[in-house]
C-alpha cells in the first residue's frame, strides 16, 4: 500500500530531566482534584500501554523487509522506552504519596500484556495498538492549541506531556503502517480496534482515577461531583477534547493514513524551542506556550 511520507522524523531524546522529583503540589492542577488525578492515572497507564504497544509491533518485525520501516520501529521503541521511564520517574511522585502504585500498573499491565496478548490474535492486538497511538497522537491538538488547557499545571508535569505528545506525533504512522502491510488487518478490523479503544481506554483512565481519589480520601458523593464537573471540563463544546474530535474521526475514513494529516500546531515551535535551550525540555514546553502566544 503507498502511503504518505511521512513529515516528522522520530528522533529519540534521552535522558532528558523534568525536575518531576521537585516540590510538586498533590493537587499539581491549579489545586483541582480532578484534572490533576485525570493526568496521574495517564501517568500510570503508560509504562504498561508502551509496553504493549512495543511488544505489539514486534510480533511483525521478522515479517519486515522494508529498511526504512524497521528503523522507525526501532526508534518507535526507543521513544516509547523513553516515555515508560519518565512516567515511572513521575509515578514515583504518586509512590510518595502513598499510592499503591504497582497494583495499579499491574491491573493494566495484566489487562494489556496478559489478557489481551492471550485472548486476541497479533493482527486484532496491532489493530488496538494502532488505534490507542491514534488517541496518543491528536492530544497535541488540545496541548497546543491557543486555550493553553494547562496553563495551571505544573510546569515540570505540563513539560512532560508536552515532550511525550510532540514524540507521538513523531511516530504516530508506525504501527499502522506494520497493521495494514504486514498484519494486513482491513477496513472491518482497523474501525473495529478503534471502537474496541475508544471504549477501554477512557474506562481504564476513569477506574485508574477513581482509585487515585479513593486514596485521596474523597467520598462518593464528593467523588460524583468532582466526576460530573470534570467531565463537563473534558467533553463540553470547547472543552479539553473538543480540538481532537474531527482529528478522531479521521480514522474512519477508507483509505486514511496518519500522514494524510501532516500539519502538527507546536510541532516546529517546540521542536526549535527544545534546540533554543540546550534540549532542556522544561524551557522549551515554556518556550513554546511564548512562541505561540499562550501566555
Amino acid at each position: 500500500m503507498a502511503h504518505p511520507v511521512a513529515q516528522h522524523p522520530i528522533v529519540p531524546r534521552e535522558r532528558l530531566q523534568f525536575g518531576l522529583d521537585g516540590d510538586i503540589p498533590k493537587h499539581w492542577f491549579g489545586g483541582d482534584p480532578f484534572k490533576t488525578r485525570f493526568w496521574d492515572a495517564l501517568s500510570l497507564i503508560f509504562p504498561p500501554g508502551e509496553k504493549y504497544f512495543m511488544n505489539c509491533v514486534r510480533d511483525w518485525r521478522e515479517q519486515i523487509s522494508d529498511p526504512q520501516l524497521l528503523q522507525d520501529i526501532k526508534d518507535f521503541n526507543r521513544q516509547e522506552a523513553q516515555h515508560s521511564l519518565v512516567h515511572r520517574q513521575d509515578n514515583d511522585r504518586l509512590r510518595k504519596q502513598g499510592v499503591d502504585v504497582d497494583r495499579l500498573s499491574d491491573m493494566v499491565d495484566t489487562m494489556l500484556n496478559g489478557d489481551y496478548r492471550r485472548r486476541y490474535s497479533p493482527g486484532y492486538n496491532i489493530a488496538i495498538t494502532s488505534a490507542l497511538e491514534h488517541f496518543t497522537s491528536i492530544i497535541a491538538h488540545s496541548l497546543f492549541d491557543k486555550r493553553d488547557v494547562m496553563k495551571e499545571a505544573d510546569h515540570r508535569v505540563r513539560a512532560m506531556y508536552a515532550w511525550h505528545a510532540i514524540e507521538e506525533v513523531e511516530h504516530k504512522g508506525v504501527a499502522y503502517d506494520v497493521m495494514v502491510d504486514y498484519a494486513k488487518v482491513g477496513y472491518v478490523g482497523r474501525v473495529w480496534g478503534l471502537v474496541h479503544a475508544s471504549v477501554m481506554f477512557p474506562m481504564t483512565i476513569f477506574r485508574v482515577q477513581r482509585q487515585l481519589m479513593i486514596h485521596d480520601g474523597f467520598s462518593l458523593s464528593q467523588r460524583l461531583k468532582l466526576m460530573a464537573k470534570g467531565l463537563w471540563w473534558l467533553l463540553k463544546p470547547g472543552g479539553v477534547l473538543a480540538p481532537m474530535y474531527r482529528h478522531y474521526i479521521t480514522y474512519y475514513k477508507p483509505g486514511y493514513h496518519p500522514w494524510q494529516e501532516a500539519e502538527q500546531p507546536g510541532y516546529e515551535e517546540w521542536l526549535a524551542a527544545f534546540e533554543q535551550n540546550g534540549s532542556d525540555p522544561v524551557k522549551a514546553a515554556e518556550q513554546t506556550r511564548r512562541d505561540l502566544a499562550l501566555v
